[in-house]
């Protein structure tokens, strides 16, 4: 058994800053403001309703995993954020249409009163959008310090004694590392400079890391999985997490894929396609940032199936995925995926998933775990970057030089036994060898 790691208490508020005060985040906060109210249940989210088995199966042990860990309490949690648009949370809320109008009036008081701080944009990294409700600064350096105010003005005026920050703003464009992403260094010269491969999302993460606040990016941006950032979380002893939340079509895939892969069954083909209708949709619906979100979603089965190993089952593996936007779904999202495979002898078969989902009501737990287990990650004192938390998304970011996983069931195990070892509790493997033990 690990000895039990000095985890300081979650005393105090805990501030959720959210870049984006959209349909995700919204959902988020009235699903928060709902459950301390006992309106509703935060079903799906692991952190509140999610057992943790410890020890041998003989001894029953399966506590919440919110009573096995020090997490900070649904009451104690304050919201803030940016957006471009200067509507407040209800107003979002109810312009973005995923809940049901009694429901958010129950909450309309609380959710009034979160409103947005102006935002750092560039209508060049998000070409679909635009809005007023945003900061005027000469460089990027200054939008940096400008949110590094906000988050001091947010934590003093809300008496927070920590704060998270998880991105729930728009895809930006697609966008490769360059030479001023490489050090923390050249990466600060960049924002003086105005250079132009400093995307407003990698300003959050830097303004937040600077602040000491773990930051988690919850869109397929390139952000926070730089090296000048990973190396300033490093350096300021920040936890950072990422990126894009797991939600829709790509967790089914996550859990489909290692079954087929387990039982041996060859693919040909994995075709998936996608409407959508809210602001997101909107978003990809520009080509730019559809590759961001595409490389996303492209990347998840070569790690699941690792064809270099099975090349007579996988190698030749056709995958295609489409994203469109289809304003009257809302927020809404439906996916199609139509899958050809083949087994024995080299027969073939097929399975089509048509899956109706709710894109923000799946996001909505993940953006409260990642938000209390980044917070606690930091009174763990753990920093750089939270592999453990690769279960949340569908690009893990991993250290250099690291391949991330992508199966679900593995990611769980590990996410599980993190919380296993910093409680000091017996990792567990499942091999269920219990009777050798004398």
């Amino acid at each position: 058994m690990n000895s039990k790691q000095n985890i300081k208490k979650p005393e105090g508020k805990l501030g959720i800053l959210v870049p984006g005060i959209g349909a995700v985040s919204t959902t988020f906060m009235a699903g928060v403001f709902a459950a301390r109210k006992n309106l509703g249940k935060p079903i799906g989210s692991i952190s509140q309703m999610g057992k943790i088995r410890l020890g041998k199966r003989t001894e029953n042990r399966n506590p919440l995993v919110k009573d096995f860990v020090p997490l900070a309490s649904l009451d104690d949690i304050v919201f803030g954020g940016w957006d471009i648009f200067s509507d407040n949370a209800y107003e979002a809320a109810v312009r973005a249409g995923v809940l049901e109008k009694d429901l958010l009036n129950s909450v309309k008081d609380d959710m009034s009163a979160v409103k947005p701080m102006p935002a750092v944009f560039n209508h060049k990294f998000v070409k679909n959008l635009d809005g007023e409700h945003i900061k005027k600064e000469p460089t990027k350096m200054d939008e940096a310090k400008a949110l590094i105010k906000d988050i001091q003005e947010f934590k003093k005026n809300n008496n927070c004694d920590r704060v998270v920050m998880i991105w729930c703003a728009s895809t930006e464009v697609y966008t490769e590392e360059t030479e001023v992403h490489q050090s923390a260094e050249a990466f600060e010269k960049a924002l003086e400079e105005n250079h132009p491969s400093i995307a407003p999302s990698m300003i959050y993460a830097y303004a937040a890391v600077k602040s000491g606040v773990p930051f988690a990016n919850g869109a397929p941006n390139l952000t926070v999985d730089i090296p000048a950032l990973t190396e300033l979380s490093d350096n300021l002893n920040v936890p950072i997490a990422g990126k894009d939340f797991k939600t829709g079509q790509t967790l089914m895939k996550t859990i489909l894929g290692p079954g087929l892969k387990a039982r041996l069954l060859g693919i040909n083909g994995w075709f998936s396609t996608n409407i959508l209708g809210n602001r997101d949709g909107q978003v990809l619906d520009d080509a730019e940032s559809f590759k961001t979100k595409e490389v996303s979603k492209l990347s998840v089965l070569d790690s699941i199936l690792e064809p270099e190993k099975y090349p007579e089952l996988y190698k030749d593996m056709y995958h295609k995925v489409r994203i469109n936007y289809y304003p009257p779904k809302g927020d809404d999202k439906e996916s199609w995926d139509n899958i050809d495979i083949f087994g024995w002898l080299g027969y073939k078969m097929q399975i089509k998933v048509n899956f109706l989902c709710k894109d923000s009501i799946l996001a909505a737990p993940v953006v409260l775990d990642l938000a209390l287990f980044m917070d606690l990650a930091q009174r763990a004192k753990m920093k750089g970057i939270q592999e453990w938390l690769s279960f949340y998304f569908k690009s893990p970011q991993t250290k250099e030089g690291l391949e991330p996983i992508h199966d679900i069931f593995l990611q769980k195990i590990k996410f599980e036994n993190t919380l296993r070892y910093l409680m000091g509790e017996t990792l567990i493997n499942h091999l269920g060898l219990d009777y050798y033990e004398e």
